[in-house]
């Protein structure tokens, strides 16, 4: 399969300069279109790849929570850095299982959408402001305690605070997942701003607590602290597994 109509298709995504996931898609590309132009979207370097590419370019970005929305404002930031007109843009999820469709998802011309004539992006989307709270929770998404289950603990934790009618609102509490915040092995990890509590949530039951006892009610968790004696870091109170 050749990249005709497209001078170039280049594609950008989190974590695309690194890891075995890029190298996979890399040799996919490869065998595809004979070469291959991935660039990590964490980096600012991709808005001069887009920049310097020839045209017409199909710009394929493999963020994993793209929406609409997200793919509108890529756009439109594309079509402020230069000439938009013989750039497109189409929105896909790096999993394997997309892979497959690789090529039927370049030769669907429909989906590419071109960076000019974009509707204009509304100014006060939920994203372009700083949800209200009183605290702050980050939980480490980092490559161990991912492992570890945190992303079902994230999924927990979101659905018990919006039960009780705490996430994201006045006196709620702002949830982020963030990238390794360390001790690796005492995670998943998780820490609570501003009071910089700093708390070990193993399991599903640890996560309820945290958000019922801890949130919600106000109520000291010394057990599951891992930033204090006698909590969660200690091996003889909260073994680790």
């Amino acid at each position: 399969m050749s990249q005709a109509p497209y001078a170039r298709v280049l594609f950008i995504g989190p974590g695309l300069g690194r890891g075995a996931s890029a190298e996979r898609l890399q040799q996919r590309v490869e065998a595809l279109l004979g070469e291959a132009h991935l660039h990590d979207s964490e980096q600012d370097g991709f808005w001069q790849a887009i920049a310097a590419a020839p045209r017409p370019l199909l710009v394929v970005d493999l963020e994993p929570r793209a929406d609409a929305a997200h793919r509108d404002w890529l756009r439109e930031r594309i079509a402020e850095r230069g000439d938009g007109a013989g750039v497109f843009v189409v929105c896909a999820a790096l999993e394997d299982a997309w892979l497959d469709g690789l090529s039927a998802l370049l030769a669907h011309r429909g989906a590419h959408l071109p960076c000019s004539d974009v509707p204009p992006v509304p100014a006060h989307h939920a994203w372009s402001q700083i949800p209200p709270h009183a605290q702050r929770l980050l939980l480490c998404n980092g490559p161990r305690c991912t492992r570890k289950g945190a992303l079902g603990l994230w999924k927990t934790l979101r659905q018990r605070l919006k039960a009780a009618g705490k996430l994201e609102c006045d006196g709620g509490v702002h949830i982020t997942r963030s990238q390794c915040q360390f001790p690796c092995d005492l995670g998943p990890t998780a820490s609570l701003y501003p009071q910089g509590e700093w708390y070990g949530i193993r399991d599903e039951a640890a996560v309820i607590r945290l958000v019922d006892e801890r949130l919600v009610a106000g109520r000291a968790l010394p057990e599951l602290r891992i930033d204090e004696p006698g909590g969660a870091g200690e091996t003889g109170t909260n073994p680790r597994p």
